[in-house]
């Protein structure tokens, strides 16, 4: 994979999906890593500590320009869960 987590920070991202869950959130990155897209995962509780605080569920986010295809890629895949929160 190109590019660090800081370098990614750098271009626009946009989130693909919410999740309920950060294990659904990391299935699905871990889909993506294996298409060769990078993506991060963002929520909102309190580093890990609290995680029944992320009411607002877990967000996968990628550049921009690799959204179209990161969307194939989970709309395509089996082992993607369908728990995301539209």
């Amino acid at each position: 994979m190109e590019g660090t987590e800081a370098e990614m920070t750098e271009r626009a991202l946009i989130v693909l999906r919410t999740f309920l869950t950060d294990v659904d959130a990391e299935l699905a990155r871990s889909v993506l890593e294996a298409a060769e897209i990078e993506s991060l995962i963002r929520a909102d509780d309190c580093g890990g500590v609290g995680p029944n605080l992320g009411l607002t569920g877990v967000d996968l986010l990628v550049v921009a320009e690799d959204a179209a295809r990161a969307d194939e890629v989970l709309s395509t895949s089996a082992v993607t869960p369908d728990l995301w929160v539209e």
